[in-house]
Formats: structure tokens, sequence, C-alpha cells
């Protein structure tokens, strides 16, 4: 018969068991990991995209086409074909590199696609120094001799040279030298200032009559706008050498680049009719196009002067009206 002690241990054990076994009343802890921000990966374009180099590269972003990239840059298109070694102008690739500026002699331009093999040149020191020359004993060196200026003059001479004197030993001053500085790179100057003989010769007028609906407003309006009726004669706004006629770039429509200098070009956009061909050369107040409304919402002119590709205000140059 099981007595009252057992019987007491027994409970004990049963409890401590069903204890065990019984789920905790808790919620467990679960080791959650932190949620950290995802680190978007910087994308070619974002990282090698630049818009003006100083060795005359470019480098394609989403939305260029060969036209408004020389456009931007005051240069025929055709020029950057065959700078570039284009078979098709019109498949040009994003972060793809192009030579916007004729080719320095001696550096190539880049293939079509976009690798630039240029030859790199190290800029000059700030400070010139000679190579120093140490003339070098080619005899035996067996002995060992006290350290005095005579010995290490006598070291220092070529064999079969007479002994050093002490005029000899003493080093000769080098004649003074004056560091030519680097060329400073031109000032950036207002539109219009800083031109050349030829372009002060140029002489210009309006493209159109008309009033002026639009004027020039740097990163807004790169240029005038000239209301009309369609069919309107446009014409050059100086002497030159059509460049470019036809359409391709977005927001211009029909358009006319007449390249007048070096440094100046004029566009004519939003056309009906152009009436002059690429390579012809025109007149200051030639017929070249009919105003019309082609890529924009009226009819009207947009008339643009660039200097050395950069949208300059055209009444800086226009006579006053």
């Amino acid at each position: 018969m099981i007595n009252k002690s057992n019987l007491l241990v027994l409970s004990l054990a049963l409890a401590f068991l069903s204890a065990c076994s019984t789920a905790p009343s808790q919620a467990p802890v679960i080791d959650r990991p932190v949620a950290r921000p995802a680190v978007k990966p910087s994308t070619p374009s974002q990282t090698a995209q630049v818009s003006r180099d100083e060795r005359g590269l470019y480098t394609v972003r989403k939305g260029d086409t060969l036209i408004r990239i020389a456009l931007e840059y005051g240069q025929n298109y055709r020029d950057l074909v065959t700078w570039n070694n284009l078979n098709d102008p019109n498949d040009i690739k994003v972060d793809q590199v192009l030579r916007v500026l004729p080719p320095e002699a001696g550096n190539a331009a880049p293939n079509s696609s976009g690798v630039e093999t240029a030859a790199i040149i190290m800029p000059p020191s700030d400070k010139a120094t000679a190579p120093a020359v140490v003339a070098r004993k080619t005899g035996p060196k067996g002995e060992k001799r006290p350290y005095t200026d005579a010995t290490l003059a006598e070291l220092q001479r070529p064999d079969g040279d007479a002994p050093a004197t002490a005029a000899t030993t003493r080093p000769a001053t080098p004649p003074a030298t004056t560091t030519t500085p680097p060329a400073a790179r031109p000032p950036v100057t207002a539109p219009g200032a800083g031109l050349s003989a030829e372009d002060e010769k140029l002489s210009w007028m309006w493209p159109a009559e008309g009033r002026v609906i639009a004027t020039f407003d740097e990163g807004k309006n790169k240029g005038v706008d000239i209301a009309g009726k369609a069919g309107q004669h446009v014409v050059a706004a100086g002497a030159g050498k059509v460049m470019f006629a036809g359409s391709g770039i977005r927001g211009y429509g029909n358009l006319v680049i007449v390249k007048h200098s070096n440094t100046l070009l004029s566009a004519y956009a939003h056309n009906r009719t152009i009436l002059v061909k690429e390579g012809q050369s025109v007149t200051k107040g030639q017929l070249i196009a009919e105003m019309g409304d082609s890529d924009t919402d009226s009819v009207k002119l947009h008339f643009e002067i660039r200097q050395q590709g950069k949208p300059v205000d055209p009444s800086k140059f226009l006579p006053a009206r």
C-alpha cells in the first residue's frame, strides 16, 4: 500500500511534468533583422554623365540626338559624324562618348563604340628643375681617404683630368631662372562680348517682321519668338552658310541653321517650308523659309543666336526696332 509520503512525491513529479509539457503563456521572442533602406546602384549614366568636357568630349544622355548635340556645340552634325567615325548618325547610344570639337593633332577621335584612344598629355610641372648629373668614377675603389672638399672633387672628376683646384671645387651658382606661370584661361564674357575681328564685321538684321512675343531668358527661352502669319517670309539675319536644313530636333520643328563664323551661328525654327539646302551660301536678308507652326502651338518664328554653341541674347546683335 502506498504511504502518504510516496503519494506526495508522485503528485509533485506529475505536476512538474505537466508544467514542462504546457506551452508558455508568453509570446515567443523572435530575432528580426533590422530593415535597412536599399541602396540603389548608380547607373553608368549617373556616374559617367558629362555635359561638357574641356577635352572636347561629350557623353550621350537619354533623349539626345546628334543634331541637337551639334547645335549645342555650334558644330555641323556631319563633322561630328566624321570626327567620331559614325556609320549611322541616327545610331548613337546612351553613355557613348563623342568628340564635339575638332580633334587636335596627334589625338585620335573616339570610335563609334565610345572608347577614346587619345594620347594623354601630362601637365607641366609648377617648378622647372634640371635633371641632376652625377659623375661616376669607373676605376676601382680600393682606398679609403678622409673626407675633404678637395677629395670629393677629385673623386667626381673624370679620369685623366687635372686635379681640382679651389676654384673648381666651389659649386657654380646657377643662373637665376624665372618660372613662367601657365597661361590663364580667358575669362567668361557676357553674351556678345569678346568677339573676334571677323565677328565684329558681321552685319545683322531682324529675320522676320512681327511682334516679339517672347524675349531671351537664359534657362527658359534660348532666343526670341516673333509672331506672324503662316507663309510669312523668314530671311537670313546675316550672311553665312547653311549648316542644317530639316527636322530632327524636338521642339524646333522645321529648322534652318546658318553658320556666320567659326563662333557664331543663327537658328530659325517652326518653319512651314524650308527654301534652302545644306551647304548653300546665303546673304543677309535672303529668303530662307516660310513661317509656320511646326512642333509648336501657334504660328511664329523662334530665332536664336549662338556664340561657341551657347545661346546668347539676340538683342545684343540685332538692330534696335
